[in-house]
Parts: structure tokens; C-alpha cells; sequence
């Protein structure tokens, strides 16, 4: 299943839109970091009220949260699962926090992502995303993770990372196939964006079961309000801004679809 991410109404039709044109469940993601731009309690409702007029599966799901706090405000928000990035951490307190947060989640039948290792890049907007490989997730450790803390979806780091890459992307299967069988549990895949196709599939059929996906939709965004705001005359007309919003939920929805297609989720709702 794809994550995508939603910071406006538009994101938000855009993803709800493809998703019930591919008949594909999807998840819905909103991270911390994007706070700073959105209420969470706005968006938050806006989703779950759209959710209930769809038909198709969809998940709210709290992307990199950060601090305690932020986890409880997403599950008293109605969020239908939590991702909790300790990756930060020092490896006994990642696993102390993480755990802690299944614990709760789980009292309250929501499931929980944590990451092990450091995948490239941050999720604060820089545009091109850097890789240390001594950060990547080392399979014997990640079984230990996933026993200690109880969490139910593991994010791996094997090369992928935020925002762009600087050249091709270099996946470790062989490492991902390690963690599969140490850890039990679905892995996810951050980074999404600039990652080949056959990388993709290659990467599903070795256990990864999310993949997070928003840099392609930002530029996707951009380069239509570009091209829009340069080759139009928008100062002579009043709705010109909710015509472009328009066309930035028709791209957005457009790449959307796409990568339902690539992952293969497209007729499984």
C-alpha cells in the first residue's frame, strides 16, 4: 500500500480520488514535521469525514511522530494507526519509547510503525537526500527491536531516502531480505519518491508492505502552479486561484494513481 501524504484539501481529493478510481485501500499520512503548516485537528476531521464517504479501505496514519505528546494528540484525533521515529535515538531508548507507545497504541486497537537505522535525507524539506550506510537497519538488531517493543510494522533503512536522490538509488536487497526474515513483521519503505519501478516491486516481493510517498507530489504541485501562474493571465480573473488549486489536485491525483500502479494495490479495495 502506498502512504501518501496530505497537507491540504487538495492532497487530500487528490489521494481519496485516485485511490477510488484504482478501487485501491490507501493510506493517508501526516507527519509532525508538517504541523507547522496544517492544524492537526482540522485535517485530521476533514480526513475521517471524507473517509466515511468512500468505499474504498483508508488509513489515517501519524508519519515520524516525534514526541509522546504528538502521539496522543494524533490517537485522541481519531488516527487509525501511529508511526513513532525514535531512529534518533540511542538504541536502548528507541526501543524504551517505541515501546511504549505500541503499549498505548495497541489499549486503543492501533497499530504502530517504528524505524530502526536512519533512512537519508529528513522529512523537514531539505530537497536532496543523503545516505551513510553505516546508518542503514542490521537484520540480528531488528529482530531484537521487534521483539522488545511488540510494534507491528518495522521502517528500514537500505538506502532509500527523503526528498530526492542524488544519482540513482541504490537498494540493499540482500539486506532487506536479512531483515524480513529476522523481523516477522511488514516492513516499510520511506523515500519513495525517485525510486525505479522494478526497485519497487523487487522490494515488495521482499516483504516491504508500505511505502511512503510525498516528494513526487510536491514537485508534481509546484511545476503545475508554475506553469499555471507563468502561462496564464491569472491577474485577470477573479477564480483564477481555486482553478489552479484544481489543476494541482489533477496532477496530484495523477502521480497518485500511478504509483497505485506501480505497487500493485490498484483493484484490492
Amino acid at each position: 500500500m502506498g502512504a501518501f501524504n496530505v497537507l491540504s484539501t487538495e492532497f487530500l481529493e487528490a489521494v481519496v480520488g485516485a485511490a477510488e478510481r484504482m478501487r485501491s485501500p490507501v493510506i493517508l499520512n501526516l507527519a509532525e514535521v508538517h504541523l507547522a503548516y496544517v492544524d492537526m485537528e482540522v485535517i485530521a476531521a476533514a480526513i475521517i469525514r471524507r473517509a466515511q464517504k468512500s468505499d474504498v479501505p483508508i488509513v489515517l496514519n501519524l508519519d515520524h511522530g516525534l514526541t509522546f505528546d504528538t502521539v496522543v494528540r494524533a490517537v485522541r484525533c481519531g488516527f487509525t494507526s501511529i508511526m513513532f521515529d525514535g531512529s534518533h535515538l540511542p538504541y536502548e531508548e528507541n526501543i524504551a519509547q517505541s515501546r511504549e507507545i505500541a503499549r498505548l497504541c495497541h489499549a486503543a486497537d492501533i497499530s504502530v510503525e517504528a524505524e530502526l537505522g536512519a533512512v537519508g535525507g529528513s522529512e523537514g524539506g531539505e530537497l536532496m537526500g543523503t545516505i551513510d550506510a553505516s546508518m542503514y537497519t542490521d537484520p540480528a538488531q531488528a529482530e531484537d527491536f521487534v521483539k522488545r517493543t511488540q510494534i507491528d510494522a518495522l521502517a528500514v533503512a537500505i538506502g532509500n531516502a527523503h526528498g530526492k536522490y542524488r544519482g540513482a538509488p541504490a537498494l540493499d536487497f540482500a539486506r532487506l531480505d536479512a531483515i524480513r526474515e529476522k523481523a516477522g513483521i511488514p516492513l516499510v519503505l520511506h523515500g519513495g519518491s525517485g525510486i525505479p519501478d522494478d526497485d519497487f516491486r523487487k522490494a515488495i516481493t521482499l516483504g516491504i508492505a508500505k511505502i511512503n510517498f510525498f516528494t513526487g507530489m510536491a514537485q508534481a504541485a509546484i511545476d503545475t502552479l508554475k506553469h499555471a501562474v507563468t502561462n496564464s493571465d491569472v491577474e485577470l480573473k477573479y477564480n483564477a486561484f481555486p482553478d489552479i488549486m484544481l489543476q494541482v489536485q489533477e496532477r496530484v491525483g495523477g502521480v497518485v494513481a500511478g504509483q497505485m500502479s506501480i505497487f500493485g494495490s490498484g483493484g484490492k479495495a
